[in-house]
This record gives C-alpha cells, sequence and structure tokens, in this order.
C-alpha cells in the first residue's frame, strides 16, 4: 500500500485533528484506515487530556464544516438535522434504527430523540446522545454532510445530515434556576453569607475585642503620657483628654479609705473564684464605677468595661447594635446592613409568601457580639499559659477552674437602667455573664441602682447566692475629709485657712444638710475653690421669707442653695411635670403628696434604726398607703418611686416602716418648693380635683346600688342596714366633696392674687 500525507488540520476546540491521506489506485479508504487504526493499537498516543484513553481514527464520511467559532464546545449530545439533497424533493426524517446504525461506530448512545410530531420546526432533527463527549466529536465531524441515498431510506432526492452540538444543560441555568427557585435559593445564600462572614470577619472581631480587654499599651501606667495629661489639662489645649467625672477629684483617697474594706472583700472573691456574680448596688452618684475600677481593679489589667446606658438609650435596632459592638470593642459591624436584609425579607414575603431569612432579629445580632466577646475573653485568659507550667497537663476549662486569677472582669455598669425599655438586652446579657461563670472564663461585677436586681439575675443563676455590696451615701466627717481635700488640692483657689475651727464647724452644717451624694459633695467643693469663703452669721428666716430664699451673704450657704434649687428644678422636670403614669409607675399627683408630706415633716423619733438619722424628715409608710391617692396599687406606686430615687423606704423587722427623702439634698428641696405658694396651691389643686372625681366616682356607685334596691316592688327588712350604709357612706363622700370644694377655692384665689 503507497499513501502518504498531505495535509494535517488541527482542530483545537475538539482535540483532535483531519488528516488528509493521498494513495494510489489499488488502495481503498478502507484500507487506509484499517492501516492506521492497527499502528495505533501498536503505538498507542496517549495524549494529556486523555490520560485513560489511546488515541483514535475513523474515516471521514461527509464533508465537514471545518469552522473556528468561539462559543461552540463540543458536548456529548448531537443535534442531526435532515436537510434536502436538490430544493425540488423533501428530505426524509430518519428512523432511530437508521441513526442507531449510522452514528453507533463512534462510539456508545445512551439515547436518541425524535423530534416530536406535532412539531412544527423545520427541517426536521434528532437529537442522539453518546456516552462521551470524544464519541460525539467522532460522528460529527465524520458524518457531517454525509448523503443518505434513496436506497438507504434518504428518500427520493437523498438526505444530507448536518451534524451540531447540542447543549444538555441549558445557558444560564444557575441564574434561571435561581430565581425559578426562590425558597430554596435564597436560604442557601444567606448560609452562605453567613458562612463568609464567620470565615474572614469573626477572626478579626476577636482581635479587636482582645485589644478592647488588654491593650497592649497600658498608657493609664506610662509616665510620660500621664506627663502629658497633666500638661493638657493645665493649658486647656486644643485636643482633650477623656477621663471619668470623679477621677479629676483630689479627694477620692479619703472615700476610698472608708471603703477599703469593701475594696478588699471584691479582690477577695476574684482570687477565689467563687461561680457567682459579685454586684454592686446602691443609688446613683455614689462613684461605684469610680470606685471598682479606679480602686479595687487598678492592678488588673484584663478587664472590660460594658456600659449599658447608651444601648438602652440607642433609638432604633441598627443604633442599639453599634453601641452594642462599641462598648466591646465588636468592628466591623455592618448594622446598615440589616435594614437592606429587612426590606428583601418584606419584598421576598410579598412575592413567595415566605422570608428569605438575610435579616437578623437585634437578639440574634446581640448573641453574636457577646459570642466573639466569649471567645475574646476566653483567648486572653489562656494567653498566660506555658506548657511547662505544672499545670500545663490540664486541658483549657480545668486550668481555667484552677487559675482564678488569671481570668479577665467584666464590669457590666448601669445594670437595668431603664429596665422597662427594652428587658431583653438585660435578660441577654445576664444569661451571658452566667455562662462565663460557669465556663470559668471570667470574673463578672455588676454595678447597678435598681433594687430588683435579683429578680433577672436569678434568672439567668438560680440556685446562687451572691455576692453582694452596698454603697450608701458617704459620712458626714468622711465627706467634710472629701471636699476639704479637694478644695485644699484646687489649683488656683483662694488661699483660705481650711483648718479654722469656724470654718469647719459651719462647712459640717452645710455638709449634714446636703448629705453625702458624692456628686453633690463635688459640686459643692468645686463651688468653695473658687474662691467662695464661710461666715459664721446666717440670716434668720422668717415666716415669709424662708432661708432657702434668701440671697444670703454666706457663700457656703449661696453654695447650698444652688445646689438645692437645682435639685428643685430637676425633681418638678422628672416627677410632676413631664412624668408619665402610664410608663413611669406614678401620677403627678402621688409624687407631688410625697413631696408636700415630706417637706412639711419632721422625724418619726424611735422609728429609725440609725439614731444619727432621726433629724431627718420623715413620714409613716403606713400614713401615706391609708390615704385615698395611694388606695390603688400603692405599694407598687411607691417601689417606683424609690427606684427612681425620690424617697427611700426604712424597713423594721422586715416590713416597710419609714418614708425618707431619697437623699440629704432632697430634703431641702422638697422645702423650697412647698415653700413657694404659687406652685403649691397649683399641684394641690391637682390633687384635690382627684380627690373630687374619686369620691363622686364612689357617689355614683352608691347611687346606682339605691337605684336598684329602690325598684324592689317591697322593701326587705334585709336590705334596711344596707340602705343604712349606703346612706351614710353618700353623706360621708358629699361631705368630703363639699371640703374639697372649698380648699380649692382658697386655692384658686392665692393663684390669682399671687405671682
Amino acid at each position: 500500500m503507497h499513501s502518504r500525507i498531505t495535509q494535517v488540520i488541527p482542530r483545537l476546540t475538539e482535540g483532535g485533528a483531519f488528516v488528509k491521506v493521498a494513495h494510489d489506485s489499488d488502495t481503498t479508504n478502507s484500507d487506509v484506515i484499517n492501516a492506521i487504526t492497527r499502528h495505533l493499537d501498536e503505538n498507542p498516543v496517549n495524549p494529556w487530556f486523555r490520560f485513560f484513553r489511546s488515541a483514535s481514527a475513523a474515516l471521514v464520511r461527509g464533508r465537514p464544516w471545518v469552522e473556528d467559532l468561539s462559543y461552540r464546545f463540543p458536548s456529548s449530545r448531537v443535534k442531526i438535522e435532515f436537510l434536502p439533497a436538490s430544493s425540488d424533493v423533501p428530505a426524509a426524517e430518519l428512523t432511530q434504527e437508521s441513526l442507531y446504525s449510522l452514528t453507533r461506530t463512534y462510539g456508545k448512545l445512551t439515547d436518541i430523540i425524535s423530534q416530536p410530531a406535532e412539531s412544527k420546526v423545520v427541517p426536521r432533527y434528532a437529537l442522539v446522545d453518546f456516552s462521551l463527549p470524544v464519541c460525539a466529536i467522532m460522528a460529527k465531524n465524520c458524518l457531517h454532510g454525509f448523503k443518505i441515498s434513496p436506497e438507504d431510506g434518504g428518500g427520493k432526492g437523498g438526505t444530507i445530515l448536518q451534524f451540531s452540538y447540542e447543549r444538555k444543560i441549558k445557558a444560564h441555568w444557575i441564574r434561571d434556576w435561581f430565581f425559578n427557585h426562590p425558597r430554596i435559593m435564597l436560604p442557601i445564600l444567606a448560609a452562605i453569607l453567613a458562612a463568609i462572614t464567620v470565615a474572614i470577619f469573626d477572626p478579626i472581631r476577636t482581635f479587636f475585642i482582645r485589644i478592647k480587654i488588654s491593650p497592649p499599651l497600658q498608657l493609664q501606667d506610662n509616665r510620660l503620657w500621664m506627663w502629658l495629661q497633666r500638661q493638657a489639662t493645665k493649658a486647656n489645649s486644643l485636643f482633650s483628654l477623656h477621663r471619668d467625672q470623679f477621677h479629676e477629684s483630689k479627694g477620692l483617697n479619703e472615700i476610698w479609705e472608708d471603703r477599703k474594706e469593701d475594696a478588699q472583700q471584691i479582690q477577695n472573691w476574684l482570687v477565689e473564684g467563687n461561680d457567682t456574680f459579685i454586684v454592686v448596688h446602691g443609688p446613683r452618684g455614689l462613684g461605684k464605677k469610680e470606685f471598682v475600677l479606679g480602686e479595687t481593679l487598678k492592678n488588673y489589667k484584663n478587664k472590660l468595661v460594658i456600659d449599658c446606658k447608651p444601648i438602652q438609650e440607642a433609638r432604633g435596632d441598627s443604633t442599639m447594635i453599634a453601641a452594642a459592638a462599641a462598648e466591646v470593642g465588636y468592628r466591623p459591624i455592618f448594622s446598615w446592613m440589616n435594614s437592606v436584609s429587612s426590606v428583601v425579607d418584606v419584598a421576598t414575603q410579598s412575592a413567595i409568601g415566605t422570608k428569605a431569612g438575610l435579616s437578623e432579629t437585634v437578639d440574634t445580632q446581640l448573641g453574636n457580639i457577646l459570642q466573639n466577646t466569649a471567645k475574646a475573653l476566653k483567648k486572653v485568659a489562656l494567653d498566660g499559659r506555658r506548657k511547662g507550667d505544672k499545670d500545663g497537663h490540664l486541658n483549657d476549662d480545668e486550668w481555667l477552674e484552677a487559675n482564678p486569677t488569671r481570668r479577665p472582669v467584666v464590669v457590666i455598669d448601669n445594670f437595668l437602667h431603664k429596665s422597662k425599655d427594652n428587658q431583653m438586652v438585660y435578660d441577654k446579657l445576664a444569661e451571658w455573664a452566667a455562662a462565663l461563670i460557669y465556663t470559668n472564663i471570667a470574673h463578672v461585677v455588676f454595678l447597678t441602682s435598681d433594687l430588683s436586681y435579683s429578680k433577672t439575675l436569678s434568672q439567668a443563676l438560680p440556685n446562687q447566692v451572691f455576692h453582694q455590696v452596698s454603697f450608701t451615701d458617704c459620712k458626714p466627717e468622711v465627706a467634710k475629709r472629701f471636699v476639704l481635700s479637694h478644695v485644699s488640692g484646687e489649683e488656683g483657689s483662694k488661699g483660705v485657712d481650711y483648718t479654722d475651727e469656724g470654718y469647719n464647724k459651719e462647712l459640717s452644717e452645710c455638709i449634714k444638710r446636703l448629705g453625702g451624694r458624692l456628686t453633690d459633695l463635688e459640686f459643692f467643693a468645686r463651688m468653695i475653690a473658687r474662691g467662695l469663703s464661710p461666715n459664721s452669721k446666717l440670716p434668720t428666716p422668717t415666716p415669709k421669707l424662708s432661708l432657702l430664699h434668701i440671697v444670703v451673704a454666706n457663700d457656703l450657704a449661696a453654695a447650698i442653695q444652688q445646689i438645692v434649687h437645682q435639685s428643685a428644678a430637676e425633681i418638678l422636670k422628672l416627677f410632676i411635670t413631664e412624668a408619665d403614669s402610664s410608663s413611669r409607675g406614678w401620677t403627678p399627683e402621688q409624687a407631688w403628696y410625697l413631696i408636700k408630706n415630706l417637706g412639711t415633716a419632721k422625724a418619726q423619733t424611735g422609728k429609725l434604726a440609725n439614731p444619727d438619722e432621726e433629724d431627718e424628715a420623715s413620714i409613716r409608710y403606713s400614713d401615706i398607703i391609708l390615704s385615698d391617692l395611694f388606695k390603688k396599687d400603692g405599694e407598687n406606686t411607691l417601689r417606683a418611686l424609690e427606684k427612681a430615687e425620690l424617697i427611700v423606704v426604712i424597713s423594721k423587722n422586715g416590713r416597710p416602716s419609714i418614708i425618707k427623702p431619697g437623699k440629704p439634698v432632697l430634703a431641702a428641696a422638697f422645702s423650697e418648693l412647698v415653700e413657694d405658694e404659687v406652685l403649691k396651691s397649683r399641684l394641690d389643686l391637682g390633687i384635690l380635683s382627684q380627690l373630687i372625681n374619686m369620691e363622686n366616682q364612689t357617689i355614683n356607685k352608691v347611687e346606682d346600688e339605691l337605684k336598684v334596691l329602690g325598684s324592689l316592688s317591697k322593701e326587705p327588712s334585709e336590705a334596711r342596714r344596707r340602705i343604712k350604709w349606703l346612706l351614710a357612706k353618700l353623706a360621708l363622700s358629699q361631705a368630703k366633696v363639699d371640703q374639697y370644694e372649698m380648699e380649692s377655692a382658697q386655692l384658686k384665689l392665692i393663684l390669682k392674687t399671687e405671682f
């Protein structure tokens, strides 16, 4: 056999080539292809893209179309179109048997799909599926343009076969699937986004939280940094350095010295590692946060402070999440994404009837923040662990339990601040804190001024007794030392002999009236430090003009007067003029009733546990409960007012006994408000109006019952006592109404004549 290769046309996209061979007349096409096949069998060629299958050859029987179109790729399915050999004779559609015998030579078939008979698509076609794409490539290149003779079933004029690749999978099927199946794809998309967030952003957030817990640079211990702070404070430079409110006070050492036992007790609890909360509770303005951070935990490097106040006061879910993240150093935070996701969820629900699940609730997002914070706290606690330690064989949980001093301290400040607005935040924090305690990750200290803290904390940590430290007002001698230390150390204060006996005596009287609240004492001390000096002689008050209404020459009295006046203005704003009974738990009339009674009352001698406090204004608890204004849910109203720090309830033998002002300075503020005749008349008029309405309601009920009894055909003897009682009650209520009306007329006369 004499033959030679004349041309090779490569087909890179199909992984093969056309080879043109010239041979003599004695050699047939079958001889050539048999020789090539035999040669490939004896010398197999394994290309890199067909490692397990050697190259093969087949005879081209048609007229192939050698094209280089970029978007036509091989497929295991070919479309065979039946074209007429001449324009005057139609093409014949081959049967599946004919197609099978024609294409089976090039590889195994999986299916043959004929064109539906009712289809109007021309030219007619059939789909042939091969088991492998290489088989379809061989069939397409060898049979394209092949003519089927009439003898083989090609019709009268013959039929030409035209091959093309047909994709089994439609284009853009992912996009079509996504839009056609949103109930499946949207939750999957949300899960993918969540997984990406956890994989990429969570480690970054944990890193920033660790920096918040344990800063790499302890600037508060750096001498250069402290010197720069002092210089900046002196010069009032353009940049400001943030410092806590009481850290600027010069007399805090006097306060901390008096509370040294409390600080030592908290430190002992931290060393012991007991599995419970540490709660520091007391009214606002006593320096609880400054005491815990500045004195008790001053030697603790790893601590995290979470202030609940900015979280509760945030407006909107996104702002709340951003505030919570800022407290623990959780960033980056994409709080705005939740709003976008919520819009998508609403649109999806309106379209398909179910939510996509892209948005997260505030509860879920807050849980994610706290979960990352717990991870960071655990890593910080384990930072000091070394393999060579004596307890290096312990696992992480056992090591943390055995080393309570290595755990960081979490301080949760302003716990239960505005708890009625959003209790969920406090429940979440309490549960998270309990988990930290159970797993020995950190110590938790709660700072609160709410007396009902045990209810919330007990739900998270049941069957546990909390370690509690109660904060009260400073003792008079401690408060005096605080003021003197603050004033004597204040730069720019006038030269005053603070050891003068007369000055100290007068200062003691002022502090006794002011009380032991640190915020009030510091404000008072700053006023003195601006150059005030005492005068031993005080003006004598008159019945018409109280000492608190006289502009006195004495500077200390003037300072006290300013504080009292400010307190009186705050009382009016918070408890009377802007009081909302639906949300705060009391009415303006009830608050004013207490203020008026405390402002005019004297001490209840023999009722207080501490004899030193008997000179303070106080009223009996039972007198308030039995008054008409407090008949309905009076005890809850008093608890709400005590929580708001307007009053304080003193117990005797476990029962409420005495009601006093929330702090000593409020007693003077109450007196100032009561001595304002116009204000007193206006507010008393409101009380009388409410009492008149209450008596009128009682009269209406009595009259309705009398009507029912009077409608009886014959008055029964058994009802006579009831009727007599109703008539007496009617007369008593009417007498009260008459009395209230007379008092109202007198108050209206005062309002018309006084300014």
